[in-house]
């Protein structure tokens, strides 16, 4: 199985934290790159605390690309609907160069309604719109031409400039859990990426059938390799210890997920179903999921719990984790974490 490094956390509000985040994500990424990860994984999100810095995958993947030697580097995730096609081609493909064929994107159809004030009328259809373009994006990243409106408003053919590196462009389908989605990523023919929060282990070997086989009785598609790499995200503390695990990762943990509540709350999209919850109520939820995560789902624990969590993913058809470390710990918890999931995963 792959092991991947995620960054998808990030809730320091100052200038001056930002700044400094962006060099601990460098230094994570070097450390990842060293230690033997198949791919570091970074976010785009917008105007919210939970993900500040970041604004856009391809920006900050250019300067990993410069920063590292092997590791891949991936948008997990970019909000297609956010994004001309076009755009999104050329983006990547200055990546694709400066990291020799390094690059891989999942595409996300965009959730919270705040997002959208960068393409209000993408919002209603968003989902439509991401899928369509996947195609339309493994087309021009082959070069091929296509037309669009110039500023004429003339229909005008245009292949996107720089070529890329790689001759295809892996693709991932990002998911929230709906079994639609993983169908959808199956008939497209593209890898997909989903977590294990918020779903039994049932449920999730239920997706994950659903999506081989979908995926099996699906036409061949340009770039698509024969089978598609099941991603699973996590989030990961390797410990020396279950206690000190829980010590160490329970506090930065509850309060990443209070945050993601809030983020959820206000989104307009979702009809304020959270919005309600009173604070001894959110502590109530928090608590619950945390002792949830150690039981199923997590790499969180000493290496011997994360072991057997693994052996597990691993028989239910995952292909690679993508292991979410930047909920909160310091940069040294992070890098000590990893040097112990590096030897674990070597011991295996």
């Amino acid at each position: 199985m792959d092991l991947s490094v995620m960054f998808f956390g990030a809730d320091d509000a100052s200038a001056a934290g930002h700044a400094a985040k962006y060099d601990d994500i460098l230094t994570i990424a070097r450390a990842a790159d060293r230690l033997g990860f198949t791919a570091v994984w970074t976010p785009e999100r917008h105007f919210q605390q939970v993900g500040q810095v970041f604004p856009n995958p391809a920006l900050l993947s250019a300067a990993l690309a410069t920063a590292t030697e092997r590791i891949h580097l991936r948008a997990g995730s970019l909000v297609l609907p956010l994004h001309h096609p076009l755009r999104v081609a050329e983006d990547w493909a200055v990546v694709d160069n400066l990291s020799r064929g390094r690059v891989g994107v999942s595409v996300a159809t965009g959730w919270h309604s705040k997002d959208f004030v960068l393409a209000p009328d993408a919002y209603e259809d968003r989902r439509e719109r991401a899928f369509r373009d996947v195609a339309l994006l493994r087309r021009l990243w082959a070069g091929e031409a296509a037309e669009f409106t110039d500023g004429k408003g003339e229909r005008v053919s245009v292949a996107p400039q720089p070529r890329p590196y790689s001759a295809a462009l892996p693709l991932w389908t990002t998911t929230s859990g709906s079994p639609q989605t993983w169908e959808a990523a199956g008939r497209m023919r593209t890898n997909i990426l989903g977590a294990t929060i918020g779903q039994t282990r049932e449920e999730l070997a239920g997706k994950i059938g659903r999506y081989r086989d979908t995926y099996a009785a699906a036409p061949g598609q340009p770039g698509a390799p024969p089978t598609g790499t099941v991603t699973l995200m996590a989030h990961t503390y390797v410990a020396g210890s279950d206690e000190e695990a829980r010590e160490r990762a329970g506090g930065p943990l509850k309060a990443y997920l209070r945050s993601y509540v809030r983020q959820t709350a206000a989104d307009k999209g979702a009809g304020g179903r959270a919005a309600a919850l009173s604070e001894e109520q959110l502590d109530t939820l928090t608590g619950f999921a945390f002792q949830r995560y150690l039981t199923w789902g997590s790499l969180i624990g000493s290496p011997e719990t994360c072991r057997k969590s693994l052996a597990d993913l691993a028989e239910l058809g995952c292909d690679e984790v993508a292991c979410f470390v930047d909920f909160g710990l310091g940069r040294d918890e992070v890098l000590a974490g990893l040097e112990r999931l590096a030897d674990l995963r070597g011991s295996m």
